[in-house]
């Protein structure tokens, strides 16, 4: 009943962490849409901005980054309803 252990090249840790920061996607649906654990991608993602100077998210306090997530729900939502009404 062991489970072999997966591994992941270095490329493809970093394609899922920037697309995670570019794409302001929440982690857990990166790692979901990649078939790797949460906790997994949010250490690749914690050792990419050390190493690659942090992006611009760093600078963020998680209040603000929840705030900035909130706000570009509700920027989707009201493009949403005025794109219906057009």
């Amino acid at each position: 009943m062991s489970r072999s252990r997966r591994s992941f090249s270095a490329e493809f840790k970093d394609e899922l962490c920037r697309e995670v920061i570019d794409s302001s996607k929440p982690v857990s649906e990166v790692a979901k849409a990649y078939g790797v654990g949460d906790d997994s991608l949010r250490r690749w993602l914690a050792k990419y901005r050390e190493t690659h100077g942090g992006g611009p998210e760093s600078e963020l306090t998680s209040t603000e980054r929840a705030r900035l997530t909130q706000l570009e729900r509700e920027n989707r939502e009201l493009r949403a309803e005025a794109a219906f009404l057009k």
